[in-house]
């Protein structure tokens, strides 16, 4: 089972998608948010390349575990990205996972300029990852 899992953000959104058997994720691209909430020709091209069979939206929490303050917008946005793709949505918890993201591009020598672009899928694989490890048990 083929997974996408969008990052979404209010300008960027990452991108990351699981192997086929849904074991490991990998970081795909970012776009522009207004671009998959458009469902335009860029994000469409991921679907096609893809072929997703769900999609994975990252729902942001508070470090209490709490819907933060963007869960209402990102929970709309991806329900509505969801039907236009006609995929199941699922959320998983994607607290600290751009923190944890920097992090691992820090460590691999790249500027907070260089980052800029990449932050996003890079979250977005590592919520990815955390949500299918959880399915394997």
């Amino acid at each position: 089972m083929r997974v996408l899992a969008l990052d979404i953000g209010e300008k960027r959104t990452g991108v990351a998608v699981s192997d086929p058997t849904g074991r490991v994720a990998s970081p795909v691209c970012v776009l522009p948010s207004a671009e998959v909430l458009a469902h335009a020709a860029s994000f469409r091209r991921v679907l096609e390349d893809w072929e997703p069979e769900v999609l994975l939206a990252g729902r942001p929490m508070t470090l209490a575990g709490e819907d933060g303050p963007q869960a209402e917008r990102i929970k709309s946005q991806a329900e509505s990205i969801a039907a236009r793709c006609g995929l199941p949505l699922e959320f998983a918890d994607e607290r600290l996972s751009s923190a944890e993201a920097k992090r691992i591009l820090r460590e691999q020598g790249l500027s907070e300029r260089a980052m800029r672009g990449k932050v996003d899928m890079v979250a977005a694989s590592l919520f990815l990852q955390s949500w299918l490890d959880a399915r394997q048990i």
